[in-house]
C-alpha cells in the first residue's frame, strides 16, 4: 500500500481475557479518512464506545500518526483513547515521553487492548515480541513500578503503568509514562486497572520509511524557522525557556487564573508561585519528548518532573495556596499514587469551598491518599459537590473538572469549554491562541462576535494535528499548510491545509456521535452558573464582567450551524453525508 510511507499498515490486537494476540492491517481509505492518533483511535472505539469501563469489549486504545517516529518537528507525540469513566464521555490523551515512538519503530500504527487478563499482568512489546505476562507489581505506586521495569529491560525501552488511584477504583487515575510524562485525564487509568493491566513496555528498533527524505528535510527547516521566531515558544519568556509555567504571570495579569474554585480570576501570591520564582527557587532543568526541540517540560534536580502550568495553578491559585512547597508536594503525591492532577486539584478546591479550611502538608497528604484508596473524595468534583448538596460548587463541562484558565476573560474559551467532545478541556480548540497570545492573529477575548466559526476551525485543525501526532504547542507557530507539506513528504501523497481540516471535521464529528450514543445532549453544551452569574477580579483597565448567558446561547447556536449540527446539537443527515459517517 502506497500508506508503507509514514504508516507501517499495522495495528496490533490483543485480547487480555483470551490471550490472542493479532494483526489488523486498515486499508488506504481508512487511512486518508482519520489519519492516525486520535482520528483513528476514534474509528476503533466507534463501535464499542456506549460501553462501560468494566465492560471487557470497551477497546483502550493507544495510537501513533503517520509523523510519529519520523524526523517532523514535535512528532514524538501519540493517542491514547477510551470512553471515560468520570465523564462517560469519549476521552482520549495526548501522551509523549518516547512510548509513541518506539511503538511506531516497533512496527505498529496502534494497539487495541480488550477482554480482561484472569490476574494482573503486563504487555511487553519488544518489536516484532509481543507477551502478556503475569505480574507482582500491582499495588506498587507507579515510581516503584516505572524503576523496578527499567532495573530489568533494556534502556531503550518506554514504559507505562497505572498506580494505587487506578487499582482502587477511582475515575480520576491517570497513566504514568516514562516516569515525567502522562496524567492524561478523564480517568484513563481506571480502564488499565478494569482490564486488569498494570503496565505497559515498548521497545521498537526499526525505522518508518519516508518517501521523500530530501522534502521533509527541507519542510523542517521551514518549520524550525517559524518556531526560532516564536516568542511564546522559543523566546527569553517562552516554553523554552520557562516551560508551560511560562503562561502562570500571563494568566494572572490577564485576570484569567482561576482562584479558590473559580470564584476569583487573580491570585495575590502569584508573584511567590509563578514560573520565575520555581526556577529561582529549585533551578529545573529542561526536558522534552523525544524528538522534541522546545522542550517544555522541567526536571527537578531529583531526577522528578516538576509540574506545567495547569498542575501548579491549580495546585497554587485554585485552593488558595501560597506556598509552591506545599504544590509540589502535591503533584509528587499524585504522580506516585497515580492521580490526573488538574481534576484532583479541582476536586480538592470543591471541598474547600465546602469546608472553608485551607490544606497543610498533612491534610494535602491524608486527602489526597483518600482519593487513592478507595474513598468517596476520588470520585471527582462533580460527584463531592451532589454528595455536599451544592452541586454548583463543582467546576465540570460534561463532568470533566476544567483547566487553569477563566473562560470569563476569553468569550471564545467559554464557548469551546461547552462543546469540547471530552468535557472541560481547553485543547480541542486552544483559543488562548488568538485571544491571549495573539496566534495567527489577535481576537477581542470579550466579545464572542466571529467566535464560533473560529472554534469550529481551530477544533477541525488540531483534531488532524493530534492525529497527525504533532504536538499542539508548535501550531503556536506553524500551521497546516507547513505540516501539509510535512506530510506529503512522508507519506507520498497529496495533501493540503484545507484537506486537513476536512478530515479534522469528521474526527469531530466522529466523536459528537459517540457522546450522542452515550446520552449526551444540547444541555451538556454549557458552563458552570458560576460562570454567568458572579463576576472575576478586575483589574486596571479591565472589567471581568459574568458572561452574558444570551449571547453565550447565541454563539452557541451559531456554533451548532457552522458545524453541521441540528438545533438539539445533533450531526444533520447533510453532514454525514458529506463527511461519510453514519449514525
Amino acid at each position: 500500500m502506497s500508506g508503507r510511507f509514514g504508516w507501517t499498515g499495522t495495528v496490533l490486537c490483543i485480547d487480555l481475557t483470551s490471550g490472542a494476540i493479532t494483526l489488523d492491517h486498515p486499508d488506504d481509505d481508512l487511512y486518508r479518512a482519520f489519519l492516525g492518533g486520535r482520528g483513528l483511535a476514534g474509528h476503533y472505539l466507534r463501535p464499542f464506545a456506549a460501553r462501560e469501563h468494566t465492560d471487557p469489549d470497551l477497546p483502550l486504545l493507544i495510537f501513533t500518526g503517520p509523523l510519529t517516529g519520523t524526523d517532523s518537528p514535535t512528532s514524538g507525540r501519540g493517542t491514547i483513547m477510551t470512553r471515560s469513566p468520570l465523564t462517560g464521555a469519549i476521552c482520549d490523551g495526548s501522551i509523549g515521553g518516547g512510548l509513541p515512538t518506539r511503538l511506531k519503530k516497533a512496527g505498529f500504527d496502534g494497539l487495541v487492548i480488550t477482554g480482561r487478563g484472569n490476574v494482573p499482568c503486563g504487555i511487553e512489546i519488544d518489536d516484532a515480541g509481543v507477551r502478556v505476562v503475569e505480574t507482582d507489581l500491582w499495588g506498587r505506586d507507579t515510581d516503584a513500578v516505572l524503576d523496578t521495569l527499567e532495573q530489568r529491560l533494556p534502556e531503550d525501552t518506554s514504559l507505562a503503568c497505572i498506580g494505587p488511584a487506578a487499582e482502587n477504583g477511582s475515575p480520576l487515575a491517570t497513566v504514568a509514562v516514562d516516569h515525567r510524562h502522562g496524567n492524561v485525564r478523564g480517568g484513563l487509568g481506571l480502564v488499565f486497572a478494569a482490564k486488569n493491566l498494570k503496565y505497559l513496555t515498548v521497545r521498537g528498533t526499526g525505522d518508518v520509511p519516508v518517501r521523500d527524505p530530501d522534502g521533509l528535510a527541507e519542510a523542517r527547516r521551514a518549520i524550525l524557522r517559524l518556531t526560532a521566531a516564536s516568542p511564546v515558544l522559543m523566546g527569553r519568556y517562552g516554553f523554552s525557556e520557562w516551560g508551560t509555567g511560562a503562561l502562570y504571570d500571563l494568566m494572572d495579569a490577564r485576570r484569567m487564573m482561576p482562584t479558590d474554585n473559580f470564584r476569583r480570576t487573580r491570585f495575590e501570591h502569584a508573584a511567590d508561585t509563578g514560573a520565575a520564582a520555581i526556577a529561582k527557587r529549585y533551578s529545573p532543568r529542561a526536558h522534552g519528548c523525544l524528538g522534541c526541540h522546545i522542550r517544555c517540560r522541567r526536571i527537578a534536580g531529583t531526577g522528578h518532573a516538576m509540574p506545567g502550568y495547569e498542575t501548579l495553578a491549580h495546585f497554587t491559585a485554585l485552593i488558595g495556596n501560597p506556598d509552591p512547597d506545599l504544590a509540589l508536594l502535591g503533584a509528587d503525591i499524585c504522580s506516585r499514587l497515580g492521580l490526573e492532577t488538574v481534576s484532583t486539584a479541582a476536586t480538592l478546591a470543591c471541598l474547600r469551598e465546602h469546608t472553608g479550611q485551607d490544606f497543610n502538608a498533612k491534610s494535602l497528604r491524608t486527602a489526597l491518599h483518600d482519593m487513592a484508596e478507595g474513598g468517596d473524595l476520588g470520585r471527582g468534583a462533580a460527584f463531592l459537590a451532589r454528595t455536599l448538596g451544592t452541586p454548583d460548587t463543582a467546576m465540570t463541562v460534561k463532568g470533566l473538572e476544567l483547566p487553569a484558565y477563566d473562560p470569563r476573560g476569553a468569550m471564545g474559551l467559554a464557548l469551546s469549554y461547552a462543546v469540547s467532545t471530552r468535557g472541560g478541556c481547553h485543547q480541542r480548540a486552544f483559543s488562548l491562541s488568538h485571544e491571549i497570545l495573539r496566534k495567527p492573529v489577535a481576537t477581542d477575548r470579550f466579545s464572542f462576535s466571529g467566535k464560533a466559526r473560529i472554534i469550529k476551525l481551530a477544533e477541525d485543525g488540531l483534531a488532524a494535528a493530534d492525529s497527525m501526532n504533532g504536538c499542539r504547542l508548535i501550531f503556536l507557530a506553524a500551521g497546516l499548510e507547513e505540516y501539509a507539506k510535512v506530510l506529503e513528504a512522508v507519506t507520498g501523497l497529496e495533501f493540503s491545509a484545507q484537506s486537513l481540516l476536512e478530515t479534522g471535521e469528521r474526527i469531530t464529528v466522529n466523536e459528537r456521535l459517540m457522546n450522542v450514543a452515550n446520552g449526551f445532549t444540547v444541555a451538556d453544551d454549557d458552563l458552570p452558573q458560576r460562570f454567568f452569574t458572579e463576576p472575576g477580579t478586575s483589574g486596571p483597565g479591565m472589567e471581568i464582567k459574568p458572561i452574558d448567558r444570551d449571547e453565550f446561547l447565541r454563539a452557541l447556536n451559531n456554533y451548532y450551524a457552522v458545524r453541521g449540527l441540528d438545533p438539539s446539537g445533533q450531526p444533520t443527515d447533510r453532514t454525514l453525508e458529506r463527511l461519510g459517517l453514519t449514525r
